[in-house]
């Protein structure tokens, strides 16, 4: 993978999105270089390239949270990647779930499914539906 992303668009650095790979929801957003993404192929924990720093970082290495990688892949134009993650905490330095806030619940999506599952068995009331049975009871 490192060798056909297109490191020399961003300076040497592509902008890695991180995503909860158990629920698909985006945690933060880091930059690698190819010491960075190599780093995280080889230890398992994603690493990033800090700018402010001017060093390789581990996610977590004084917290604690680090983001176990999954798997990772490069958009289309091979500028940017995303890097999937099981993480050992939050992801964000405030100690929430995400850089992005906590806003929506975990879980939201699946709820929504089953709401709107809910719903159409409600309208249909299908026999044999156990959610039937509980509308009848």
């Amino acid at each position: 993978m490192a060798d056909r992303i297109d490191w020399k668009k961003g300076d040497g650095l592509v902008p890695a999105i991180v995503q909860n790979a158990e629920d698909g929801q985006v945690l933060m957003l880091g930059y690698m270089n190819r010491d960075a993404l190599m780093a995280t192929l080889e230890s398992g924990y994603v690493t990033f390239y800090s700018r402010s720093k001017k060093r390789l970082w581990m996610k977590g290495e004084s917290s604690g949270n680090r983001l176990a990688f999954v798997d990772g892949a490069m958009d289309c134009d091979g500028d940017t990647l995303l890097v999937r993650v099981r993480p050992a905490g939050p992801a964000c330095h405030t100690g929430a779930r995400t850089c992005f806030g906590d806003s929506l619940p975990q879980g939201a999506g699946f709820l929504a499914a089953l709401d709107e599952l809910v719903r159409d068995r409600r309208a249909e009331m299908p026999e044999g539906s156990y959610t039937t049975s509980l509308f009848d009871a």
